[in-house]
């Protein structure tokens, strides 16, 4: 590879060590994820460390590279490219102290990186006081310092709330649990609209607070969706009352879920074609109105598919509703027979008219692809597989596993890269870059279910090594260790992008939801279908919320019986009512609400 650069540059790889040959003299070859050699050779003042967690000292192993430069290692090294020579390497990031260990998976590895976040998000928006959503903001700077804008947005309260719902399902904190209620609550008071004629809930786009005064925003104030009302907005402002609902069993939150459903149904679902409308006018809630201009009667990945993984999964796991059931496999099936386009593109097709013609004209996405969404597909897809155990889901999703790395990650460096074209121009084997070459904080995490889903249920190898590349690139180079929680993006090389939008750990897209939903789920992943361990999961329902008493602690949709309960505790005492088998506690009736740890384990094969 040195050979072709014409002047000096630096730049990270990442790789094995190559089998048959560690460090010799200072110089030892790199193979990188797609196989190829690079000859490497340590600058004399080459520094190391050990990949480390949020709120971890730096672990220095500088004087330790000698013994750990050894075959098969992997890790990642910054240095120069010089014409004619091997690159020169700086600096060094081992994700664990052997060959194969990845420190990621340590039990409590993706834990602690929850708690982390939700103690960085909690003192940003609250400080040490009172839990005060009235002073909440969307826009958080570097370091969580609030900025003037004061536009409370529905989805971004919503994300937060789901995150400290998660880190309550893992850690039994009750300062996080209190955060998510409370954000729940402001949410029905502020942002619920009930339409008792239609008997329908929607949600405003967020609220302008000027002193004690507040102006209701109902339509969107993003240029794509501008006076319109999109689904997605819809979808994830039920995102966190939901992760709340899996803990609380609160009633409340459950008609709210109930009654926004019932808009969605009947304002958005194409009864006659299928899917989900991605926007509707405000006076008619109508999709097909002309007031709408390029999303009149439009569908695309976010009105479609994004109601799985945001919440309707999450309300299947606390309900059992077969209802629930049947929406997920015919969002699915949709997905399936409409999204795919292999003839054309190995990434799908995201946006379409009423009749599901491509919309390829539309806005910035036109002809281009979103990495993440594919990778987001294959994960979900593994998810309803072990719901409705149709071949066609585990197929697809294994396809796509299969056919994304080479068109979506970087091979050479790790991660994975944002907008693509779809398809490659005449005699190029690449697909180029929509803006540029960075990489998302959110689409790492699809990579990394993605893969870690598809290797715990199907066992290739293959999926493994992808997901630990996606977990490492994403673990040492997208935690902030010096301002907390994680960056927005980075670089091809890693190094954090902290200009404009970009660099704020707060707005509209960032606020908690994707890094707690990585956190949440690859320690289910890692723990119950990987590694094979057992873990503890914390709920604390409401007396009255529970259907005969019965509280439902699946963690995720996982294969059937790969994961039983093994023990329960109801305030502290043991508990033996409890369906190893069927994951449901039996709660007894009591005038207070019980504080239920349960531990699950995987099913001995």
């Amino acid at each position: 590879m040195s050979d072709a650069i014409s002047c000096p540059r630096s730049d990270t790889v990442a790789g094995y060590v190559a089998e048959g040959r560690g460090l010799q003299d200072g110089r030892f070859t790199l193979t990188t994820s797609d196989g190829c050699d690079i000859e490497m050779e340590l600058a004399g003042n080459v520094s190391a460390e050990v990949l480390r967690n949020l709120d971890e000292p730096y672990l220095d192993a500088t004087d330790h590279i000698a013994d750990m430069l050894r075959p098969g290692r992997y890790a990642f090294f910054y240095g120069v490219f010089y014409p004619g020579a091997p690159f020169e390497v700086k600096r060094i990031v081992f994700v664990g102290r052997q060959i194969g260990a990845y420190r990621f998976e340590e039990p409590d590895w993706w834990i602690d990186q929850i708690e982390s976040l939700a103690r960085f998000y909690s003192r940003a928006q609250f400080g040490a006081g009172p839990i005060d959503f009235g002073d909440y903001r969307t826009l958080l700077r570097l370091g969580g310092e609030k900025t003037g804008s004061h536009v409370q947005e529905t989805d971004t309260i919503s994300r937060l709330v789901y995150g400290m719902a998660s880190a309550f399902l893992l850690t039994g904190n009750d300062h996080y649990l209190d955060i998510a209620e409370a954000g729940t609550e402001y949410l029905r008071e502020h942002m619920r609209f009930t339409d008792y004629d239609e008997d329908v809930v929607y949600w405003y786009h967020g609220i302008l607070v000027d002193g004690q005064d507040e102006r209701k925003l109902f339509t969107s104030e993003f240029a794509d969706d501008y006076d319109a009302v999109p689904m997605y907005e819809q979808i994830y402002a039920l995102a966190g009352p939901t992760q709340t609902y899996r803990v609380t069993a609160d009633p409340r939150i459950r008609r709210d879920i109930d009654a926004t459903l019932r808009l969605m149904d009947r304002f958005f679902l194409d009864r006659s074609k299928g899917g989900y409308f991605s926007h509707i006018d405000p006076i008619f809630l109508d999709p097909r109105h002309e007031s709408l201009g390029a999303n009149q009667a439009r569908k695309n990945w976010n009105s479609v598919g994004d109601h799985a993984p945001a919440y309707l999964i999450n309300l299947y796991l606390a309900t059992a509703a077969e209802q629930h059931a049947r929406t997920l496999g015919a969002t699915f099936d949709t997905v399936l027979d409409r999204f795919r386009d292999y003839k054309n593109s190995p990434f799908v097709q995201e946006r379409f008219h009423e009749d599901w013609s491509h919309d390829s004209a539309y806005s910035w996405q036109q002809g281009r692809a979103v990495v993440g969404h594919n990778l987001k597909i294959a994960w979900n897809l593994m998810r309803i597989h072990s719901l409705i155990p149709k071949p066609e889901y585990q197929e697809a999703a294994c396809h796509i596993g299969e056919i994304m790395p080479p068109v979506g990650a970087d091979q050479l460096r790790g991660g994975w890269y944002d907008v693509v074209d779809r398809m490659t121009r005449d005699g190029e084997g690449f697909h180029r870059f929509a803006w540029h070459d960075r990489k998302a904080w959110w689409q790492q995490e699809q990579a990394i279910l993605g893969y870690l889903i598809l290797h715990g249920v199907t066992g290739n190898a293959e999926f493994l090594r992808q997901a630990r590349e996606a977990q490492s690139f994403y673990n040492a180079f997208f935690l902030d260790h010096d301002e907390g929680a994680v960056y927005f993006n980075v670089m091809a090389d890693g190094f954090p992008y902290l200009l404009g939008n970009e660099r704020l750990k707060g707005n509209h897209s960032m606020s908690m939801y994707h890094s707690a939903e990585l956190c949440y789920l690859a320690a289910v992943y890692t723990n119950l279908l990987i590694e094979r361990r057992p873990m503890n999961f914390w709920f604390k329902p409401q007396p009255d919320g529970l259907v005969n008493n019965t509280l439902r602690v699946a963690p995720d949709l996982l294969p059937p019986g790969s994961v039983r309960i093994t023990e329960v505790e109801i305030d502290g005492a043991r508990h033996d009512g409890y369906d190893a088998a069927e994951l449901t506690v039996h709660v007894p009736t009591s005038a207070h609400r019980p504080l239920v740890r349960v531990q699950l384990s995987p099913a001995q094969r």
